[in-house]
């Protein structure tokens, strides 16, 4: 993560971190906004929401003010640093961790955007089994376009799935995640055959 920064490999050289297009086009960024704020706003501000993989923060700043609390989270410490920076709201905290490795904070909303998708099998087991404590999984993910098979196995950081026709599905093995019902908030189709991006919404136990 730490060299896809340094490097610009999600493009944005002019900016000192940039999370890709994904969080900048607003073709992507403005619907799915809509949706989320929707989301979060239909249960009256009441949530406590912790965001997993919150990167240059340039989706999450739009989001905390339909929240109880906002908590961020990214791997990438001097990242971090600079969002404390420039992102200041009464109910918002920054918090540099390992979704990995680490415990995650209480919370009644997580956030997971194109996160998983960076992950191998391994690690994103990991994530999933510290899923069912939060009653919502806000979860998007990089997918092909009509069939594919899920879950094809990478190393962590080097790309995603879509090269081999695979996208994650966290409800299929080997993670397997027992849900309640799910709902699709949104489904936004890439340019060039490109896949989509599917974001869904997962009420757990």
């Amino acid at each position: 993560m730490y060299q896809i920064y340094d490097m610009h490999l999600w493009g944005g050289a002019a900016f000192d971190f940039y999370s890709g297009v994904g969080s900048h086009d607003p073709k992507i960024t403005i619907p799915y906004l809509q949706t989320i704020k929707a989301f979060l706003e239909s249960h009256n501000k009441s949530l406590v929401v912790c965001d997993l993989g919150c990167g240059d923060f340039n989706i999450g700043k739009h989001l905390t003010k339909h929240s109880k609390k906002y908590m961020a989270m990214d791997i990438v410490e001097n990242l971090i640093d600079r969002n404390k920076t420039l992102y200041k709201e009464h109910n918002l905290e920054f918090h540099c961790i390992d979704i990995i490795e680490d415990d995650l904070p209480p919370a009644d909303c997580i956030i997971l955007r194109q996160v998983l998708q960076h992950l191998s099998n391994t690690d994103i087991e990991k994530v999933t089994k510290k899923l069912a404590a939060y009653k919502y999984i806000i979860l998007t993910e990089h997918i092909p376009l009509g069939n594919f098979e899920p879950n094809k196995d990478i190393i962590s950081g080097q790309g995603i799935r879509l090269k081999q026709n695979s996208g994650v599905n966290i409800l299929e093995p080997p993670f397997n995640l027992k849900i309640k019902d799910q709902t699709q908030l949104g489904e936004h189709i890439l340019e060039d055959g490109k896949g989509r991006l599917v974001t869904t919404l997962f009420r757990m136990f």
